[in-house]
């Protein structure tokens, strides 16, 4: 009898593991390259992503490159060296738009990277073609603007609300475009891999400060996912501590707006689900006596004990 079951017994326990592993897997690595605003060359915007168990990554922002991937490679978050994990792991860039915090590593790091697709709004993309991949610039590394185009990036325009898939990677892409600093653009990017997805946002202000709707268009759009338990993480900047007045924010958040603007996600969904997110805040801007007054501010105002994470660079993140 048992001799009958027993290749039942065994192919269900093999079909069991495969769902286990199908479900643990479902996530993403992060390897924050580079996670303050401000004055810090060594250290801005950036992050690499890429769904758990790939090395298929893409970069988010690109401030820092190269010092983040050596500081990951020393915190053995990622293997090689620092010249041919960018060449080889780094599949593409997503850049929010055209400031030198969220940029300045890919565009120093050019000449010795390799053919990649650069994603942006068309406002973003133009940046980059008009002002830093010019000849008096740099040079130009990009299949359009200045000739001769040396064509080792190409430039990929998004539609807002519009999904891409992302060259050379399993992921997907889409873009929402927000005020930094009303009227000038910057961009969040919902990135998924089946089914499951994280949200990263660019620089941007309260929509009360910007006299502006696009975070509360964002929020609509993304509820659903944070209901259906789709949305694992997102990424949200804070710059500045309460004290900053209003009018020196700049296209920033301060904890107390970060928190209204959480607020009112929180609103388009329910609870239960909006606290199991993650919140991966970003930007902090130095000296460090005011970026530990800014992490501070976030703890005492996080009264729904929300899942907080600060990240550190070159430490890795596992969202799932």
């Amino acid at each position: 009898m048992f001799r009958r079951i027993l290749p039942a017994i065994i192919l269900f326990f093999i079909c069991t593991c495969k769902l286990w592993a199908q479900e643990t897997n479902q996530g993403f690595t992060i390897i924050p390259l580079g996670v303050k605003g401000g004055d810090d060359e060594s250290n801005l915007s950036s992050y690499m992503i890429a769904p758990i168990g790939s090395e298929k990554y893409v970069c988010l922002d690109a401030g820092t490159i190269n010092a983040g991937i050596q500081k990951a490679i020393d915190m053995k978050s990622l293997k090689g060296i620092s010249e041919e994990v960018q060449r080889r792991q780094i599949k593409d860039y997503l850049i929010s738009h055209g400031h030198l915090d969220h940029l300045a590593g890919l565009i120093i790091n050019s000449p010795a990277d390799t053919a990649k697709n650069i994603y942006g709004l068309p406002s973003v993309l133009n940046i980059l073609k008009d002002k830093y991949f010019t000849w008096d610039a740099w040079a130009n590394f990009a299949n359009e603007g200045e000739k001769p185009q040396l064509k080792k990036y190409t430039y990929f325009p998004l539609t807002e609300n519009t999904t891409y898939p992302l060259k050379d990677t399993e992921m997907k892409v889409r873009a929402f475009e927000l005020s930094h600093g009303n009227p000038y653009k910057s961009t969040a990017f919902l990135i998924g891999h089946d089914n499951v997805y994280i949200l990263y946002l660019g620089d941007t202000g309260a929509d009360e400060i910007e006299k502006s709707d696009k975070l509360a268009s964002l929020w609509q759009n993304i509820a659903p996912l944070i209901t259906a338990g789709q949305l694992k993480a997102i990424f949200l900047e804070v710059s500045f501590p309460d004290e900053q007045p209003d009018k020196q924010l700049f296209g920033h958040l301060t904890p107390k707006l970060f928190f209204s603007e959480l607020a009112k996600l929180e609103a388009l969904t329910t609870n239960r689900a909006f606290k199991k997110i993650s919140f991966i805040v970003t930007h902090i801007k130095p000296p460090q006596q005011t970026a530990e007054k800014v992490k501070q501010q976030l703890i005492s105002r996080n009264i729904q004990n929300l899942k907080l994470i600060f990240p550190e660079q070159g430490q890795a993140l596992t969202i799932n």
